[in-house]
């Protein structure tokens, strides 16, 4: 949820925001007729309430003559009191409903702009140049006995699969060398649920547009979630959590689902989109005026990850038409796949501002002792998907893959060579 004060002092700020994202505009001005129409509400249910209080007070203190009107009257307005309550919680819901409906502010510098108007911030490394036809991720997994589709689909349908051998291995590692990392900067490590109650996955923004992303369990009511993010933001849901000393960082280990709704035809060859993988996640709770510093340094742990596994990537600044509804601004790392000629994303870190931190109720105390609401961000710092650009940018002519020298100490060789897979 955006901030109503901010949406009444800074509506035009809004609107443009809205149209940045492709979005409608109007909901500005449906929002602020429900804020109005919720604070009249509010304002004639506590005058009422004052003037039925009033007049007990006057039923208490009169004669006997007087008392049966003063009686009648107060029942009276005890009737209005009721239904002006009545009034004023209808109002409240529709006030919730039309703040929900609108996506976070997006910062400012952010582009205008959808999918294809991104801005690249900076390209670091070059594209590997080969002397032979590079294969792609699932010839060299299966030749490599890396990877499963064919037994995953028996198994579990389209777009699962098996990691198998060093595979595996290598998946392990990424995780744990990520874990490793953010363990040194600061953060406190985590295997969070992966089953969310509804209030939970609203709450970070899940249940908009990208509703038709989430699996949905209807008999416990209970989602699967596409990112640790959801869990981690409502670890402290309803609290006022300490900032004094900076900010709270958590780093989420977690398998994560989703249904790639939309996308039939579309990267549907190998590990690129798929339908269950595991990643760790970066969540910050913190001061709303250090949000921008926070959020150049996860870019910053981020960029520590993709150097370690070795392969050439871009940032790319996200345009608000594809930003996610929580995110008011988002910055995404893109690796390198040779076998596409093209940038393929890895990493997304997203600044949330107080979107979040508002819908679940996370507060910190300020200065002051004031609760104010926290920030939250998160940040991508190792996921399945980076098996792609490992194994496509670092293929050797005879159908090898050079490990890159951090993973070396997990995976167990420098070289994972090409082996006879056991038939179907």
């Amino acid at each position: 949820m955006i901030d109503l004060r901010f949406l009444r002092e800074n509506s035009d700020v809004v609107r443009a925001s809205q149209r940045a994202r492709g979005e409608d505009p109007a909901l500005v001005d449906a929002l602020l007729e429900a804020d109005s129409a919720r604070r009249s509400a509010v304002a004639k249910a506590d005058n009422l309430r004052a003037e039925h209080k009033a007049m007990g007070k006057l039923v208490g203190k009169a004669s006997k003559d007087e008392r049966p009107a003063l009686l009648a009257r107060a029942q009276e307005m005890s009737a209005q009191v009721k239904a002006a309550e009545v009034d004023q919680h209808a109002a409240d819901a529709a006030l919730d409903t039309a703040q929900r409906a609108l996506s976070n502010v997006v910062q400012e510098g952010a582009p205008a702009g959808g999918e294809d108007d991104y801005v690249v911030l900076e390209t670091v490394g070059t594209p590997p140049e080969f002397g032979f036809e590079p294969k792609d991720h699932l010839e060299l997994g299966e030749a490599l006995g890396l990877i499963d589709m064919e037994r995953g689909a028996k198994v579990s349908g389209a777009r699962f699969y098996f990691l198998t051998g060093y595979g595996a291995l290598l998946q392990l590692g990424l995780l744990q060398l990520a874990a490793q990392r953010a363990v040194a900067n600061g953060f406190t490590m985590m295997i969070p649920p992966v089953l969310v109650r509804p209030e939970i996955m609203a709450g970070t923004g899940f249940l908009g547009q990208h509703s038709a992303e989430v699996y949905h369990l209807e008999e416990d009511d209970l989602y699967l979630v596409g990112t640790s993010e959801v869990p981690l933001a409502g670890y402290h849901s309803g609290e006022i959590i300490d900032l004094s000393a900076g900010p709270k960082r958590y780093a989420g280990w977690s398998s994560c689902f989703r249904r790639e709704a939309g996308s039939y035809g579309k990267d549907t060859r190998g590990i690129i989109r798929v339908h269950q993988f595991d990643k760790i996640e970066m969540f910050v709770y913190c001061d709303p005026a250090e949000a921008d510093a926070e959020h150049r340094r996860l870019l910053a742990w981020e960029r520590e990850m993709l150097a370690a596994i070795e392969v050439p990537y871009r940032i790319i600044d996200v345009a608000a038409g594809d930003l996610g509804s929580s995110a008011a601004r988002k910055f995404d790392c893109e690796a390198w796949v040779p076998t596409q000629g093209a940038y393929r994303e890895l990493t997304s870190t997203s600044n949330c501002t107080t979107f979040q931190g508002r819908r679940l109720s996370v507060r910190y105390r300020d200065a002051d002792g004031k609760p104010q609401i926290a920030a939250t961000l998160n940040g991508t710092l190792a996921t399945t998907r980076w098996i792609v650009a490992i194994l496509e940018n670092n293929q050797l002519a005879d159908g090898s893959v050079r490990v890159p020298a951090a993973l070396v100490p997990f995976v167990g060789t420098e070289v994972l060579a090409p082996q006879t897979r056991t038939s179907a």
